[in-house]
């Protein structure tokens, strides 16, 4: 089925989000663009697949539609170069209802063990909705306050935390309302990662603030954080051809830098903290990292 014959399907499909037995929900979202959730998300979905894993990915944003785009140039270079490599199920969602991303999600993860969705980078009803019934809800920040605001405000003398963001708030409320049904629908509670994608020259003062304002909000309102992805070229010259860092063999010569963006992508797989199915070997990831 392809992504417009989702767009006429009437409301009447799982309007209330998954339930027990359905695929893994990672779900990459904030309000903000430019924080690399594209490119972290392809990044950990061939991570799984390189695992053994069956990952199915939905693009919300139809109009960027960055990492369904990603996939399709991967696609593309499998074919140009009569290559196989290891990829995932995708589709853009382009539909106006929740019942219609329902429907799509129900279809495209039949028989998948993560359903990833990657958000666009603003306010959308059908984030918030992802966000809501996420198993691993992951939010990709830059080290700086700019970023920090979209979850929380800190104080211009102290840089204490003074208040929650909206979007904070909103997975707070999300959060309390899996808790409560969690046992009735037989699911897991939700996993909120925060993501640090850091830049490559961030002044150490102000990292340590970002830390100490971090580890203030985790507490308040029961995030974890893991390090993401360096500012690095090799990511933006990777997107035209599909690859990803894992993918040894097809990306010419390596240099120390890449290398040590392997060992990020090694680090960033492990602090997500993701099921492992029964199907997935040992940790193949690991082996490709090195």
């Amino acid at each position: 089925m392809t992504s417009g014959q989702f767009d006429k399907l009437p409301g009447t499909a799982q309007p209330h989000g998954p339930s027990a037995g359905d695929p893994h929900r990672i779900v990459f979202a904030n309000e903000k663009g430019g924080t690399g959730k594209s490119t972290t998300a392809m990044h950990v979905a061939i991570a799984l697949v390189y695992q053994g894993a069956k990952v199915a990915v939905i693009d919300l944003d139809p109009r960027q539609r960055t990492l369904h785009r990603y996939l399709e140039n991967r696609a593309e270079t499998i074919k140009r170069r009569s290559i196989a490599l290891p990829t995932a199920t995708f589709e853009v969602f382009r539909g106006d209802s929740v019942e219609q991303l329902e429907a799509m999600a129900l279809d495209v993860g039949t028989g998948h063990d993560f359903l990833l969705f990657d958000t666009p980078g603003r306010d959308d009803p059908f984030a918030r909705h992802a966000a809501t019934f996420a198993d691993t809800l992951v939010t990709p920040l830059n080290d700086s306050f700019v970023d920090f605001d979209l979850i929380g405000q800190v104080d211009a003398e102290t840089f204490k935390v003074r208040r929650l963001s909206f979007y904070a708030e909103m997975i707070w409320e999300a959060r309390k309302k899996r808790a409560m049904t969690t046992i009735k629908q037989g699911r897991k509670e939700m996993d909120w990662v925060v993501v640090r994608n850091r830049t490559q020259h961030v002044e150490a003062r102000n990292m340590r603030r970002i830390d100490q304002a971090l580890g203030e909000l985790s507490k308040r309102v029961g995030f974890r954080v893991t390090n993401g992805l360096s500012e690095r070229v090799i990511y933006r010259e990777l997107f035209p051809s599909g690859l990803t860092l894992l993918d040894k063999g097809h990306l010419g010569e390596l240099g120390t830098s890449h290398l040590v963006a392997r060992q990020e992508m090694r680090a960033l797989v492990m602090g997500l903290n993701l099921p492992n199915p029964a199907r997935v070997s040992a940790d193949p990831v690991l082996e490709a990292a090195q």
